[in-house]
């Protein structure tokens, strides 16, 4: 393979982990300081969502940044982001719900491909 394909894997996960980490961040150190206060959109409880969508958004992107088990780390986000897309905003309009989707196609995208030469798991 080329090398551009390996650095196009890379930003790919740079910015969409990235991205995806100013939603998750806040989340995380919500938990952190004992704030478990969140939505309940599948019916697990509201504590259980709030540690799914901070592994989604915040565990799990970490570990794809830097090109760990990226395959299996994407399914948490993939799983977040069709949670906020179909459940969360199932009933509005395309431009409300358009970021969930982009961020679920694209992490669809890193599951599909894996990280790429540049990773913690090809060194």
């Amino acid at each position: 393979m080329r090398s551009t394909y390996h650095i196009g894997l890379l930003l790919l996960r740079i910015g969409f982990c990235g991205l995806m980490l100013t939603h998750g961040i806040p989340k995380l150190w919500e938990v952190i300081q004992g704030n478990f206060e969140f939505g309940d959109p599948i019916g697990i409880g509201p504590t259980l969502s709030k540690i799914g969508a901070v592994i989604g958004e915040a565990i799990a992107p970490l570990l794809i940044l830097i090109g760990f088990k990226t395959r299996l780390f994407a399914i948490p986000t993939i799983i977040t982001m069709g949670v906020a897309a179909f459940i969360i905003h199932g009933g509005d309009p395309i431009g409300r719900k358009e970021m969930a989707l982009l961020y679920l196609f694209a992490f669809l995208a890193i599951a599909l491909t894996g990280a790429g030469k540049y990773s913690v798991d090809r060194r």
